[in-house]
């Protein structure tokens, strides 16, 4: 009875799995699919699950038809720029909220985590008025200082909980050998922080990488203009004759990135994610 129970158990686990994997990458699967069909063929029915012929030639109108890799150098600068001020800064501010005792500490502490929790709609108005008062508007520093307003609270958040889980003994033994401040934390704080700073440098860029009202608002024409504004500046009389095969592939192209940095960090982002779990 017990090893029944336990098969059964099992062949759910597997049912659920398969259902889960299923849920999450078949979109994807579908954009690929959709990618490499012609314009008539994605609204043939019955629906085709594998493209007939495929079409690798949309690839190449991607960036024919505009200067897609324009979009692509403009968003990987904006976002790997704002990803490294936030490491820099978050990280310094990390070892303060996590290691010093000050007045107010625990304050600064929330309301960091509490910017990260406002609709980027409700600071819209604020930043346009800043980023066109610095004369920042339509350029990349421009984005890259809006990006900043949910990569730095996020990285300072996330990297704080990591300077906890440290043993301090480290920097007590430390300070007993006459290390500054600043010395422990560059030279013994951020080799132990390099799992926390992959996984939170990862999950900025991939959100500065994917953002989309500031880049909307805060550019006017393609001198600054990120990939996702790209696509969904894609032109069409209406959503019908929109060419979708094109806004598919341009899509795939900007998601493969994000899925090898995942791949390549993916055991640095375990460590991260679990270090603060146990108190060192």
């Amino acid at each position: 009875m017990r090893r029944a129970n336990a098969a059964l158990l099992n062949v759910g686990l597997y049912v659920g799995v398969a259902v889960l994997l299923v849920y999450l990458l078949f979109p994807f699967y579908w954009a690929i699919v959709s990618s490499l069909k012609t314009p008539s063929q994605l609204f043939m029915t019955p629906v085709q699950y594998l493209p007939p012929t495929p079409r690798w030639s949309n690839y190449v109108e991607v960036f024919t038809s505009q200067p897609f890799a324009r979009f692509l150098l403009n968003s990987a600068v904006v976002a790997g720029v704002a990803t490294l001020f936030a490491l820099a800064i978050g990280s310094f501010a990390a070892y303060a909220l996590g290691r010093f005792q000050f007045r107010g500490r625990t304050t600064v502490y929330y309301a960091t985590l509490a910017v990260t929790m406002f609709p980027q709609i409700s600071v819209l108005g604020g930043l346009f008025v800043l980023i066109r008062g610095l004369g920042l508007y339509n350029s990349l520093p421009g984005l890259v200082l809006t990006y900043m307003i949910f990569t730095l609270p996020f990285t300072t958040w996330l990297l704080t909980s990591f300077v906890r889980s440290i043993p301090i003994e480290l920097e007590e033994a430390a300070t007993v050998d006459g290390a500054t401040p600043t010395q422990i934390m560059l030279r013994i704080l951020l080799p132990l922080m390099a799992p926390g700073l992959v996984t939170a440098g990862l999950l900025a860029f991939i959100q500065a990488w994917n953002e989309f009202l500031f880049a909307l608002t805060f550019t006017l024409d393609e001198r600054s203009r990120t990939v996702p504004v790209a696509i969904a500046l894609f032109s069409g009389a209406s959503s019908f004759e929109l060419p979708w095969h094109l806004i598919m592939a341009a899509s795939v192209i900007v998601t493969v990135p994000l899925i090898v940095l995942v791949l390549v960090f993916q055991r640095r982002i375990v460590e991260g994610l679990t270090a603060g779990a146990v108190k060192g």
